[in-house]
């Protein structure tokens, strides 16, 4: 097996991502690259001295930086026939890659993954994982909530098998975000089944802040359009109500200040984001951060995704 991480700026989280990997019980070797991008910290020097001590694990640069350049950089540089991704700062839990080996033989699937489980360790980071695994900030994807195990359109990081991965042509270079997603819909649309597995759980450490929150979701939004122009028969319907919300939001605050009943629709907005915040929150204080969570994963989303693709942007670079 294969084990690909891209890292950037990870100098504090790629050992432990490195040693959750090499801790796995799993028939057979594993080699693990790490493709490093450009960093502000000691990233090199750690990934260096992880090679160092331990000869199943290389190092490849990845000047472009961003994570599907890393992807594709690393999984060429190896060549064993599964090729598991994990991230700089995920930890890998006992018995996460022998399940998925096994998931994918007994499934035929393409690729297996799991849930991204939110783990925050601050109260904003732990109401914003609270808000991403609901079914009113994330929709119906599984890999956000749970679910039962079966074929869906997308998982979180996932193990490939290789021939799958080149017969596509592996990560899309010009995604900057999403470029999961879109690998995962050509993978579908070439035959291939995307397995999710609610056993396979991976911890993520949510933004801390509700400004890079929004910075993130007004990514994913913005992104997701880039994909929904390549392949418009990908979009879903968790995907259709972010800007449809904004829109609303917006056309009904503007025309309530001429035509009062416009403004049912931010009204009524704000009633479901305060449900699901006491739904969700339990504790006043948690239920006062969800408050400004839900809106901000929502139309942050939202105004990315109709604010378009970003300058410069055009069909799919050549992997």
């Amino acid at each position: 097996m294969a084990v690909v991480i891209p890292v950037r700026n990870g100098e504090t989280t790629l050992a432990d991502a490195v040693a959750s990997v090499l801790a796995q019980e799993l028939d057979g070797t594993r080699a693990v690259c790490i493709a490093v991008g450009p960093s502000d910290d000691r990233t090199r020097e750690v990934a260096d001295g992880l090679a160092d001590a331990d000869r199943r694990v290389s190092v490849v640069d990845n000047p472009a930086g961003i994570t599907p350049a890393g992807l594709n950089v690393a999984i060429r540089a190896t060549s064993a026939p599964v090729v598991a991704r994990v991230d700089g700062h995920a930890v890998l839990p006992a018995g996460y890659l022998a399940r998925a080996v096994a998931l994918l033989d007994r499934t035929g699937a393409v690729n297996v993954g799991g849930v991204q489980e939110p783990r925050g360790q601050t109260p904003f980071e732990k109401a914003a994982g609270r808000a991403m695994a609901s079914r009113f900030g994330s929709g119906d994807a599984r890999f956000h909530h749970d679910g039962p195990a079966g074929a869906v359109d997308t998982v979180y990081l996932g193990v490939f098998r290789r021939t799958a991965l080149e017969a596509v042509g592996l990560f899309d270079e010009a995604l900057v975000r999403n470029q999961d997603y879109e690998l995962n819909w050509r993978l579908r649309e070439a035959g291939g089944t995307v397995w999710f597995d609610p056993e396979l759980r991976v911890g993520y450490r949510p933004r801390g802040t509700l400004s890079a929150l929004a910075r993130q979701y007004f990514e994913y939004g913005r992104w997701k359009r880039v994909v929904v122009g390549r392949h418009p028969r990908s979009l879903r319907w968790r995907q259709v109500v972010p800007p449809v919300a904004t829109l609303g939001v917006a056309a009904g605050l503007v025309a309530g200040a001429w035509w009062p009943p416009a403004l049912v629709v931010p009204a009524g907005y704000l009633a479901a984001v305060v449900l699901a915040s006491l739904a969700a929150g339990r504790r006043p204080a948690t239920v006062l951060r969800l408050l400004a969570v839900y809106p901000t994963l929502h139309l942050s989303w939202g105004v990315g995704f109709l604010a378009g693709s970003p300058r410069g942007v055009g069909r799919r670079a050549a992997g």
